[in-house]
């Protein structure tokens, strides 16, 4: 059946561009399957070896190899691909299309995707192994899989926001997969409800480049040359970005809309890898960058916004990090703040989306490295809380050293993969915006140093913890080998040393060179090492008490995480859940209730007078009709006796009778 659709598509698109060859003009197939994969688990997956979980692996690991193809055709200095698509329907003027447009950013994403979740694919087959709804879990996996390569692969903006939902939905399912305990399931909530509250400016930025463009086309392409033209309205365009990144900031959990994050770490460790390292939280700065025409000719002052946004975010999100026991919210919290380090290279216009873009690709690999690596310790300790671990590095080797190249490469350390990313980054910054590189050389010392901690905590001193921890089984090591592998030799795609290809494959208006200065790589390394001493000198001993609580203000308010939780409780939850409910509950008894109450008081008081009514008169009429029928019949009884010879003398008496009567008449 696939190859069937593949090969009807393939022949529409050659008759309408006469183009393309190769793995690219399938790369559609790559989004296609995990939406294949996905009911076949549901329907066939209990009666399947493995209770279906093979055929989300197949699919992954066919859209992995598929992807690499892909990127070949870039890496061989390929072009852009974007056929006509498929006409889906027409409003007017405007069409809506159903096609794909496959650049070097789309290559690279497709591949992101792919590895990394064909890695949580295969992990989850240990560490959900057992659990009551395996099946459906997998279910939603390759769904949301599925949709984030829709949002990859969409050259239109509906299309686009079709995958957006799809994942809306599938992290919901996700996050709350353990839904019998409240917590898990108000965590669904939170993540579905706030990041539906980004989206509504997405939605109205969609409509604002729809009306830009004359309300003729959401086609990502046409969009971006329509907005480029002297016709367009900058003030629309303006608009247009700004809901735009309203969007970014609910799915990539930037400031204010950061608070759902954190909590969605109650869901199944393998989802957090997935949401935080390449599909959800990568979404919104994909949008960015896919947009970025948008953002180029809207007025400058909105990159200004988005560098604002980006510093709050990494320096509130690192501090965060530093006073967690949770080894998945320490996670959780450098996601938000690595990923306000992309929005920080968007920010710095066309010479940092790059920089920001190959931050995103270096982060994929290490940040699932170290959710799986955390899911591993949690597999084997039964605790997500650091203060449960201690003295694994020995018990647990290959987590430990996976985990330490992941922790190591997050930091920045040379040569792993943060290194030059991060690098990339500061250059960028330290050439166009000199503010945001003191900040984010602060947080470059900060997630060293939060990283630090969180290995001696965990892996270092004594087990304090219960049980017996022992390695995790190799379909859970596997993943995290073959991850710690890319976080070590990613990061040389992008550095100058040896071409940088990686600015060849994703760029904006020309191929992006990236420059060493070596001044910058220094300070850079620096900052990670001041992180790495200052948190072995505070943490090389295990201590009852935290070193940081020695501050304990800014423990506090960091443990009540700015309290901006609570005044979105106070201002807008509680105000909304129970007093407005309240509202709405008194309404409901006093004016609904008292409706519906009046209506039944009128309704009995005019049966009332109906059954009297009825009683008195209608009765009455037949009562009397009845009584008089009954004496008229009282009479006829003595008639109709059913006596022969009595009817025999009254008809004879009859004849006699008559007979007079004529004979007087004549």
């Amino acid at each position: 059946m696939v190859a069937a659709v593949v090969t009807a598509i393939a022949a529409a698109e050659a008759e309408t561009t006469g183009v393309a060859t190769g793995a690219i003009q399938y790369a559609w197939v790559i989004a296609l399957l995990p939406f294949i994969a996905a009911p076949l688990i549901l329907f066939f997956g209990k009666r399947t070896p493995g209770q279906g979980a093979v055929f989300g692996i197949a699919a992954l690991g066919a859209g992995f190899v598929m992807a690499l193809a892909v990127l070949f055709h870039f890496v061989t200095g390929g072009g852009t691909y974007a056929p006509e698509g498929i006409e889906w329907f027409e409003i007017g003027p405007l069409h809506l299309e159903v096609g794909q447009y496959v650049d070097g950013l789309t290559a690279v994403m497709l591949v992101v995707v792919t590895a990394v979740s064909l890695a949580v694919h295969v992990y989850s087959l240990g560490y959900m192994h057992g659990d009551v709804r395996f099946t459906w879990f997998y279910v939603v996996l390759s769904l949301f899989t599925g949709a984030m390569l829709t949002v990859v692969i969409a050259d239109n903006l509906l299309l686009l926001l079709v995958g957006w939902e799809i994942m809306g939905v599938c992290s919901y399912l996700l996050i709350g997969h353990w839904y019998e305990e409240h917590e898990n399931s108000s965590a669904a909530i939170k993540a579905f409800i706030t990041t539906r509250i980004g989206d509504v400016p997405f939605l109205f930025g969609i409509f604002a480049l729809i009306f830009a463009t004359g309300f003729t086309t959401t086609n990502i392409a046409e969009i971006g040359e329509s907005i480029a033209g002297p016709e367009a309205s900058s003030a629309l365009v303006t608009a247009a970005a700004l809901l735009l990144f309203g969007g970014a900031i609910g799915k990539s959990a930037q400031f204010p809309l950061h608070v759902w994050l954190p909590d969605a770490m109650a869901g199944p460790t393998p989802v957090s890898a997935l949401i935080h390292a390449a599909t959800m939280v990568a979404a919104g700065v994909y949008l960015v960058g896919r947009m970025f025409e948008v953002f180029v000719h809207a007025d400058p002052f909105v990159l200004t916004i988005v560098s604002v946004i980006a510093a709050i975010t990494t320096l509130g999100a690192a501090f965060l990090a530093l006073v967690q026991d949770d080894i998945k919210r320490v996670l959780a919290y450098s996601t938000l703040s690595q990923l306000a380090y992309m929005v920080a290279g968007l920010s710095l216009g066309p010479e940092g989306v790059t920089a920001g873009f190959f931050h995103l690709f270096t982060h994929a690999f290490f940040k699932a490295l170290l959710f799986l690596g955390a899911g591993s310790l949690i597999h084997a300790v039964h605790s997500n809380n650091m203060s449960d671990m201690g003295g694994l590095k020995d018990e647990m080797p290959v987590t430990f050293w996976t985990f330490l190249i992941g922790s190591a490469a997050l930091a920045g350390v040379f040569p792993l993969a943060g290194f030059w990313s991060k690098d990339e980054l500061l250059v960028g910054a330290w050439e166009h915006n000199q503010w945001l590189f003191f900040v984010l050389l602060a947080v470059a010392v900060m997630t060293a140093f939060y990283m630090t901690r969180c290995v001696l905590l965990t892996f270092f001193g004594r087990y304090v913890g219960e049980g017996h921890p022992h390695e995790s089984p190799p379909v859970m090591t596997g993943p995290l080998v073959g991850l710690a592998g890319a976080s070590v030799v990613v990061g040389f795609l992008g550095a100058p040393q040896l071409g940088a290809v990686f600015g060849d494959w994703v760029y904006f208006e020309h191929p992006h060179d990236a420059d060493f200065v070596f001044w910058v790589a220094v300070v850079g390394t620096l900052a990670a090492a001041a992180g790495i001493l200052g948190g072995y000198r505070l943490y090389r001993e295990r201590r009852e008490r935290d070193p940081l609580m020695a501050f304990p203000r800014a423990w506090n308010v960091l443990q009540h995480r700015y309290y901006i939780d609570d005044a979105y409780m106070r201002g807008i939850v509680y105000p909304i859940r129970d007093r407005a409910s309240a509202g709405v509950n008194w309404t409901n008894q006093h004016v609904l209730d008292g409706a519906v109450n009046g209506a039944a008081w009128v309704t009995r008081g005019l049966a009332t007078f109906i059954s009297w009514i009825d009683r008195t008169f209608v009765d009455g009429v037949v009562n009397a009709v009845g009584g008089l029928t009954g004496a008229t019949g009282g009479l006829l009884k003595y008639l109709q006796t059913g006596n022969v010879q009595w009817y025999a003398v009254l008809l004879f008496a009859g004849v006699v009778v008559l007979t007079i009567v004529f004979v007087q008449i004549a």
